[in-house]
């Protein structure tokens, strides 16, 4: 049997417990309550998803991003690129603006040369020669529960990059490129 508990001893465990956390968890563990940005990903021909921390204040997180890379790699060979973090940022404010709170579904992250060349060649429509997905500056994407046409006025708002919307597709372009939209 535990021995009753004064106040004086409950704050004494608490403030121990706080310390103890503090200085064995790593800092993305504390980012949510110390303004960190975040992302709730889906991918939907992987079916991976991914929900972390990836940047805190103005640092971002290095083992974050490198899972963010993994995550976004070309589907289609496996090939790992090194993603823009600014186009993490326009996510994380592209869905607060909206207030969604399903995770973003995926449809393309990074994409080698070779698998870019072979879309273009298959007729798949809208993949640029220079495409942005190959430097990893490019995404698509769609918010479950948000009209596409929300979801791209969201991101143009920004005006932080290029917008693509593709309806008959069902996704909005997001890229680090110059402010254009199509």
């Amino acid at each position: 049997m535990t021995p009753p508990q004064t106040p004086a001893r409950r704050r004494f465990l608490f403030q121990g417990a706080s310390l103890l956390t503090a200085t064995t968890l790593p800092a993305w563990a504390h980012a949510s309550t110390a303004g960190g940005r975040q992302l709730d990903l889906r991918h939907t021909h992987t079916q991976e998803r991914l929900d972390l921390v990836y940047a805190v204040g103005g640092d971002y997180l290095d083992p974050s991003l490198s899972r963010l890379n993994r995550f976004l790699r070309d589907h289609y060979t496996g090939e790992v690129g090194s993603m823009d973090p600014l186009l993490f940022d326009q996510l994380h404010q592209v869905r607060t603006l909206l207030g969604a709170r399903m995770p973003y579904e995926v449809i393309s992250g990074y994409r080698c040369p070779e698998t870019n060349g072979r879309l273009r060649q298959k007729g798949s429509g809208g993949v640029a020669k220079k495409s942005l997905h190959m430097e990893g500056r490019a995404i698509d994407v769609r918010l479950p529960g948000v009209p596409l046409a929300e979801l791209r006025d969201a991101a143009l708002s920004l005006q932080a990059g290029g917008v693509g919307f593709y309806p008959e597709s069902q996704f909005v372009h997001i890229d680090t490129g110059r402010v254009r939209r199509w």
